[in-house]
């Protein structure tokens, strides 16, 4: 899997740094609160059962007096509900008829040795605290003060609390996202820089004065591409001189070595062998020479035109002894294309080269153009590239090991890789797969636009 980026990790950082604030600060503030008002509704049950226990206590010391009608006398309103033990026999109002199983045994225990007691319970109406206080005329009298309303208020501030802090911690993203969008500006103009100079535009520098606390970095990324252009600069010019220089004796010998083919006839039969090879290496040191100047110009901005690559194409193969019926426009796709039209023509005539050297002949040109690309792919009918070559076949001097297995020397080792600097040079790329039913395909993508 790929690695997340410095952005995504920074803002998730400020995000689990947010939650964990927030989450902690909300759980802390719950409890508190939690805690302050149970204690204080518990305060507040045990003064009123103290206070139902008084007026008990004084009508049950009456003679026969009447129980039921003493709990009626009881101010509980709707939260509230009185329960008395006496002799063995539970009195309640009739409205709290049923409620003498929301007593605990253990509660009841405590109330029969005389003690005051307390307990939390949970009733068919919801959450509430009993108190039991004992009575010297009754085994001991019981208040179960519903606590559904404090219940209900502590939801709410956990539903509040839950909702901070998820709006924390997206706050908290979204600073961290900022944050590091600005930290990072500096670093996307040095990406968008090396991109350029990626795509062959050595020109490309930084401005010291943009960003003055890395002046460093953009002083010393700016030596680094005038190091590495003139560099560049100097091997090209290389390149272009030592091919220059070749082709004026390149020209004699290949004048000499067809004055020497015109009277192979009349020679015997090892001359007439050594003048067959000599001939076919003194054109393949021709075309090594064009490529190399090829090579060296390759550094030039590309020249967008639009024409009509069909046709093109369809010259190409004609050139080279193919049928017209091998190009192939896809169903719905344009024919006309902006591509560097120089470029695009030695992309073509290389893959037709390679397939025809290596592939038995290209039995496929297809052209489609996309949405984001224009494609072009040469199918071929020959073995194949194997996996561990199809990216090494693009370098300078390389050959597949297919073709060196078969003794192939007649290519320069240079076709592909000037496909792959010139689909480079568009912002696209060349890639090679196994044609269905066999051979090779190489597929060229060349963006709409430079990247």
């Amino acid at each position: 899997m790929r690695r997340p980026g410095l952005r995504s990790r920074v803002t998730a950082a400020f995000a689990a740094g947010a939650f964990v604030l927030s989450a902690s600060m909300a759980a802390l503030s719950y409890e508190f609160t939690s805690q302050a008002l149970m204690a204080g509704r518990e305060r507040s049950a045990l003064r009123s059962a103290y206070l139902d226990a008084g007026v008990v206590h004084a009508g049950l010391a009456t003679e026969r007096p009447d129980i039921s009608a003493v709990l009626s006398t009881l101010n509980t309103g709707n939260t509230r509900r009185a329960l008395l033990h006496r002799d063995g026999r539970w009195y309640a109002r009739a409205a709290d008829a049923g409620l003498t199983d929301a007593i605990p045994p253990a509660l009841q225990d405590m109330v029969e040795q005389g003690k005051l007691g307390m307990q939390r319970v949970h009733t068919d109406s919801g959450p509430a605290v009993v108190v039991g206080v004992p009575l010297p005329s009754s085994s001991g009298f019981y208040v179960i003060d519903s606590m559904r309303e404090l219940d209900q208020t502590l939801r709410t501030l956990a539903l509040v609390l839950t909702l901070v802090a998820a709006g924390t911690t997206a706050a908290g993203a979204g600073f961290g996202w900022y944050l590091t969008r600005r930290v990072l500006r500096p670093l996307d103009t040095v990406t968008a820089a090396a991109r350029e100079i990626t795509a062959g535009d050595l020109s490309a520098r930084l401005d010291p004065a943009t960003e003055p606390d890395l002046e460093r970095l953009t002083t010393s990324f700016n030596e680094m591409v005038d190091q590495l252009s003139a560099r560049l600069e100097r091997d090209r010019r290389f390149a272009a001189d030592v091919s220059h220089e070749l082709r004026s004796p390149l020209q004699t010998l290949s004048a000499a070595t067809s004055v020497l083919d015109r009277h192979r006839p009349r020679l015997d039969g090892r001359a007439a062998t050594a003048v067959t090879l000599l001939s076919d290496e003194v054109d393949r040191f021709q075309r090594l020479v064009a490529d190399l100047l090829e090579l060296a110009r390759d550094d030039r901005p590309i020249q967008r035109t639009l024409f009509d690559v069909a046709a093109v194409a369809r010259e190409e193969c004609r050139a080279r002894r193919l049928p017209e019926q091998v190009v192939r426009v896809a169903e719905g796709s344009t024919a006309t294309w902006s591509v560097d039209r120089r470029r695009f023509i030695q992309i073509l005539g290389n893959l037709l080269d390679n397939a025809d050297r290596h592939g038995g002949g290209a039995v496929a040109v297809r052209l489609n153009a996309t949405s984001d690309a224009f494609v072009l792919e040469v199918d071929d009918e020959g073995p194949g590239v194997r996996p561990e070559d199809r990216e090494a076949i693009f370098d300078r001097f390389v050959r597949g090991r297919a073709a060196s297995a078969r003794g192939d020397s007649d290519g320069t080792g240079l076709g592909l890789a000037l496909v792959a600097r010139h689909a480079t040079a568009h912002g696209g790329r060349v890639t090679v797969t196994d044609r269905p039913g066999g051979g090779a395909r190489f597929r060229v993508e060349l963006p709409r636009t430079n990247s």
